[in-house]
């Protein structure tokens, strides 16, 4: 049982060296430390499943030092920044101030085809426009565009606009979403209320959204008709 834990903290801390040489652009959406519980959970937890004669507890024992190793290092990283340094690295400043910084790019072995794709799937197409790209922990490319290219914004133009309110589901399907509408403050009566005013069961609604001001939106089954109420909001 020791070798088995000294293992697997020894392939743990392996594959996370190994990931951190592969660079920054073979990670997606993961931490190195995120993507190697990943992938070692996946292998070890399928050995004994292949193989029926391997005890149960070889893959259980494993798994659970692969979690508690992930939480320890995780509570370490958050209490001390040079520990996420060396774990995660740090971002990459790949456009500063309108310059490419070539030796950057080398140093990741990103090539001009992968910066492309990248600023294009930010909504860019041209390097002229760039002001800053920067390659994040995690692999992912952040964009600011020079201002001249940002779009207007409606405190550029001196507006004030009213605040759109963010739309929770309170019933998907026919079913009550009692959780949404108790943090919400709306109860299985405000529901029906509201079903009984546009005379429709509950069964037949496919979904109903409220904002914090009472207003709703109420689509029905296998129909695109949708039913809203923004200007009039209904009280809890």
């Amino acid at each position: 049982m020791l070798i088995s834990v000294i293992r697997t903290v020894f392939l743990y801390i392996f594959i996370i060296a190994a990931i951190r040489l592969m660079g920054k652009r073979q990670i997606s959406e993961m931490q190195p430390s995120e993507l190697v519980v990943t992938m070692v959970i996946s292998d070890v937890a399928s050995l004994p499943m292949q193989n029926t004669s391997q005890p149960l507890l070889s893959g259980v024992i494993p798994v659970i030092v692969l979690v508690i190793l992930e939480i320890f290092i995780s509570v370490i990283m958050l209490k001390s920044r040079g520990f996420r340094r060396a774990v995660c690295g740090n971002p990459v400043v790949l456009i500063s101030d309108g310059t490419l910084r070539q030796s950057e790019m080398r140093r990741l072995r990103i090539s001009n085809d992968e910066l492309f794709a990248q600023l294009r799937q930010q909504g860019v197409f041209s390097l002229e426009d760039v002001k800053y790209c920067i390659v994040e922990t995690n692999g992912n490319i952040s964009v600011l565009e020079k201002s001249e290219k940002r779009a207007l914004s409606a405190e550029d133009m001196g507006m004030h606009p009213t605040d759109i309110l963010p739309e929770t589901v309170v019933v998907s399907d026919g079913s009550i979403i009692e959780e949404s509408l108790v943090q919400n403050g709306y109860s299985k009566e405000w529901v029906n209320r509201i079903l009984s005013k546009n005379h429709m069961p509950l069964k037949q609604v496919f979904m109903l959204t409220v904002t914090t001001d009472g207003a709703y939106r109420l689509l029905k089954k296998e129909t695109n008709s949708t039913l809203t109420s923004p200007n009039k909001p209904e009280s809890a």
